[in-house]
């Protein structure tokens, strides 16, 4: 142990003499630093933007005059989804998905307001974060200061004197990858202090931001043994850096970015324009709530007059108008339940299929890990969508049901003849006010952390595959020598 120690110490002294290493692991740390600091101001910016227009739709929303109840289901809302504190760290999807949706009768929108659709194409390389220099840049870095870790003392001939003291090949490795991973520990430290910054100070769960923070350590654990790896199979240092720079380029930027292609390719899913058209499609066959011969809607008339013992609608107790609009609006909304399930269906198979080249790009494995235990994955942008759908049909039929109650039917059937009609159709604001304002509510910690996992057994995985590697390398190292 005392020989791993000794060598371990002894690249680490080589490291820091190195002045172009050292070099480019103060400018990495200093990015990272920068990426942590700008993060968490864009992030705390963005959410008190959107916690800012929030407020103003509901007043917006609130103050508004005395209307008919069907002219407030025209009128609208926004809801705007709130950041979660470890966003600051890995913001996910945010910038591709949008943040706002309008909510409105009879329609289901899409949200919007994404910065990868209001920005320059370089956002959709990688935003400065700190999720982003360790996924890409930290490995790219310890490939340049630890490519020749093992490879240097073959070519130097160093290799056999330290053999002839007794060192072995598996006391060698082992102490080049405590040494380099010094190293990767410095790399970690500025990720560390954000983590811990968002947890104390901020708020962020404790137990998602240690997963967090293992999953970074393990992923920069797995380069370095690949690292030292490469380095003790390959004859020379400049094969062993050309072999690293492919691997990094193939694993960190090549199959992230052609993963999701192919997945989609082999599961296609509707553009949001094809949706739309789909839907329309179904409501015409579904019926029109708005139309008094339609078929369907005329059976709902009938249930409806032998529900309450009446021959004409004129004589029901409520307003059939707003009869007409709660059971139109629970059609449409039950459509489009059904359409978003699809689609979510299909992206969650999309997204199966990307995991899966996580077993040869611990990246990927590592993104879904991130994203997962920040809380800014797909899942919780679902999860909007989702609560967003729920609210707004949920204030629809609040607002339906006001027609249906606090509207006569004739006064709402002769509002465009009469003038006191139209009046007496304008019902108090004070019932807007009655409408509960949106909540969002985030996935629990055992949520994020079950959403996590797959992407740490993953990593897990990578690791003990290459420690297996290691003893392989140590023994053909040794058998070479």
């Amino acid at each position: 142990m005392s020989d791993i120690r000794l060598i371990a110490s002894d690249e680490w002294r080589l490291l820091r003499r190195n002045r172009v290493a050292m070099l480019g692991l103060v400018m990495l740390m200093a990015l990272s630093v920068i990426a942590a600091l700008t993060s968490m101001a864009q992030r705390d910016n963005s959410d008190a933007i959107r916690a800012r227009f929030q407020q103003q739709a509901d007043a917006a929303f609130d103050g508004a005059p005395a209307r008919h109840p069907h002219r407030m289901v025209h009128y609208g809302h926004f809801v705007f989804r709130p950041l979660p504190i470890l966003a600051a760290f890995d913001p996910g999807v945010d910038a591709f998905t949008g943040n706002t949706i309008y909510l409105e009768g009879h329609r289901q929108n899409s949200a919007n307001f994404g910065d990868v659709r209001q920005s320059s194409l370089l956002v959709r390389f990688g935003q400065l974060t700190p999720a982003f220099v360790l996924q890409a840049l930290a490995p790219l870095m310890l490939i340049f200061i630890g490519f020749g870790a093992v490879a240097r003392e073959r070519e130097r001939g160093t290799i056999r004197q330290l053999f002839a003291h007794g060192v072995s090949a598996r006391s060698l490795i082992l102490g080049k990858a405590l040494g380099l991973g010094r190293a990767a520990a410095l790399m970690l430290a500025p990720a560390l202090l954000a983590i811990v910054w968002l947890t104390v100070a901020k708020g962020a769960p404790p137990l998602p931001s240690l997963f967090l923070l293992s999953g970074y350590a393990l992923y920069l654990a797995i380069w370095v043994l690949l690292i030292v790896i490469v380095s003790a199979l390959s004859g020379h240092a400049r094969t062993a850096l050309m072999a690293l720079i492919g691997l990094w380029a193939f694993t960190v930027i090549l199959l992230p970015r052609l993963a999701p292609d192919l997945a989609i390719a082999s599961n296609p899913t509707l553009t949001r324009l094809e949706t739309d058209i789909a839907v329309q499609k179904d409501l015409r066959n579904m019926g029109d709530s708005h139309n008094p011969d339609d078929p369907y809607f005329n059976a709902f008339k009938a249930r409806t007059l032998k529900q309450y013992g009446v021959d004409k609608v004129e004589d029901l107790p409520v307003n059939y108008r707003g009869l007409l609009a709660l059971e139109g609006e629970k059609l449409t909304s039950k459509l489009f339940d059904d359409y978003a399930d699809r689609q979510f269906a299909a992206h969650k198979s999309q997204s199966n299929q990307t995991d899966l080249v996580g077993l040869i790009s611990p990246v990927i494995a590592l993104r879904r890990l991130s994203m997962s235990a920040s809380g800014s994955d797909l899942e919780g942008h679902r999860r909007f969508l989702t609560q967003a759908e729920a609210y707004r049909f949920a204030i629809v039929q609040q607002l339906n049901a006001l027609q249906a109650n606090a509207i006569t039917y004739d006064d709402d059937s002769n509002r465009n003849k009469n003038p006191e009609a139209a009046q007496r159709v304008r019902i108090d604001p004070e019932n807007w006010r009655e409408v509960p304002d949106f909540r969002y509510q985030a996935a629990s910690t055992n949520e994020k952390l079950t959403a996590a996992m797959p992407g740490f057994v993953v990593l897990l995985g990578w690791f003990v595959v290459l420690l297996f590697c290691l003893r392989v390398a140590a023994r053909r190292l040794g058998d070479a020598t």
